[in-house]
């Protein structure tokens, strides 16, 4: 499905953006949502239970919600990691990960040798494939997860290990896009911090997750699945996110509508979560060229 990105992106900066208290009066306009998962359904410690009741309450009026989330693991191990969260399976249909998309690629390259970048935690990504790991110098492409301790590193730690890498040519299959995400109260380096980085001495990034368009079309495919096979009209489809950079930006390249949560990425730059500041949000937009259908603090009824 090719996107539409000029019917949404064309006219970001036309008008200001609405704060909507309550998601109910939108729920009418679509049938399947698109929802991103760390920042809007928890942010890496604890559930938001109203969140998930919005998504029970959507799904029970007949529309799909399908989980939409740059987690570089497969989506049985993103639902393992919801379940511990006590994310309640009512709450989605399906989820759509990065690492799926990243998988189907890996599937492709048989017979190559990969580095993994990444913490041993995203080995999953590989379950079940004919892969042949190497070390960096052996290897014929990486594919990169995130940082080895985010906890404790930053993509400037990777500096000599990029340019080892842009030195040999090396193609970069980055596992997820994002470039920081929330853990608690701490912003953690996420893999496109390293892809962007290495992107930038002119190495070859291939991005599996959002703002890019694979992950766009695997989850309409999974939607128009969980519909009997009929394709959603795009613009019955929302997206809802809390990321200016991934959720906005892909959302509206795709042709998609986009809700703007507050609760995530970007408080700290527009005031707070509770009382964002409008104007700086809708500068935020309009220097992204994106204009989302409003902004929400959190995902309320």
């Amino acid at each position: 499905m090719a996107p539409r990105g000029d019917k949404v992106a064309g006219s970001a900066a036309a008008a200001r953006v609405p704060l909507v208290e309550h998601f109910g009066p939108l729920a009418r306009d679509y049938d399947v949502l698109l929802c991103d998962v760390w920042g809007v359904v928890h942010n890496g410690i604890a559930v938001f239970a109203d969140a998930c009741a919005v998504l029970t309450r959507f799904r029970e009026r007949g529309g799909a919600a399908i989980l939409l989330t740059n987690a570089p693991r497969p989506d049985a191990a993103v639902q393992r990691i919801l379940d511990r969260f006590a994310v309640p399976h009512d709450a989605y249909d399906a989820i759509v990960s990065a690492g799926d998309v990243t998988r189907g690629i890996v599937a492709n390259r048989i017979g190559q040798r990969v580095f993994h970048l990444g913490p041993q935690r995203d080995l999953p990504i590989f379950a079940g494939l004919d892969v042949r790991f190497a070390p960096l110098e052996a290897a014929d492409y990486v594919v990169c997860s995130g940082l080895f301790d985010d906890t404790v590193e930053t993509p400037d730690s990777y500096r000599d290990m990029l340019a080892s890498m842009r030195a040999r040519a090396l193609f970069m299959v980055c596992a997820n896009p994002d470039i920081v995400v929330e853990r608690g109260e701490r912003l953690v380096y996420c893999a496109g911090a390293l892809a962007d980085a290495y992107a930038a001495l002119g190495g070859e990034v291939l991005y599996c997750g959002k703002p890019h368009e694979p992950i766009y079309e695997a989850a309409l495919v999974k939607a128009a699945a969980l519909r009997g096979g009929a394709m959603p009209p795009l613009r019955r489809v929302l997206a809802v996110g809390d990321s200016v950079r991934t959720d906005l930006v892909g959302a509206a390249a795709f042709g998609l509508e986009c809700l703007f949560v507050t609760s995530g990425l970007h408080a700290e730059h527009y005031g707070s979560r509770e009382t964002p500041d409008l104007d700086a949000l809708n500068e935020i937009f309009a220097a992204a060229n994106v204009r989302p259908r409003a902004v929400i603090r959190g995902l309320a009824w």
